[in-house]
């Protein structure tokens, strides 16, 4: 029974030791560009592929400020799109639940690996 000890103890501190480092190498490449952001969040703009603007859509002309086709929301995008690059909210998103997701598996790691020394400590 002690020889099993031993070895669950010595696995689980490597296998948490393995999670760690796994995660902060895939942390390093993903915010030094050497590999992609895993893509949980992705904009579409309904608008542009339907073709449709909110007038057409129904929604009562609240979309325009009454001087013909002038419409709100595209001159709003087209502001915000001079200040913020394309596709900058959706990979700020990515790279926070990247972040939370590393930080589960190293709290995670930390946990196996401190199970695997509690292991070792009791022989």
């Amino acid at each position: 029974m002690n020889k099993s000890k031993i070895i669950v103890g010595w696995s689980l501190l490597a296998l948490g030791v393995a999670i760690i480092f796994y995660s902060l190498f895939s942390s390093y490449n993903i915010f030094t560009g050497k590999t992609a952001v895993p893509g949980v969040f992705s904009i579409t703009d309904e608008c542009a592929i339907s073709g449709e603007t909110n007038t057409q859509k129904g929604t009562g002309g609240l979309g325009t400020l009454g001087l013909g086709d002038i419409d709100i929301q595209k001159i709003v995008g087209n502001q915000l799109k001079g200040m913020l690059p394309d596709n900058a909210i959706p990979k700020a998103l990515n790279l926070a639940v990247w972040a939370v997701l590393a930080w589960i598996l190293i709290m995670a790691g930390g946990q196996i690996a401190g199970i695997g020394i509690k292991l070792l400590k009791n022989n």
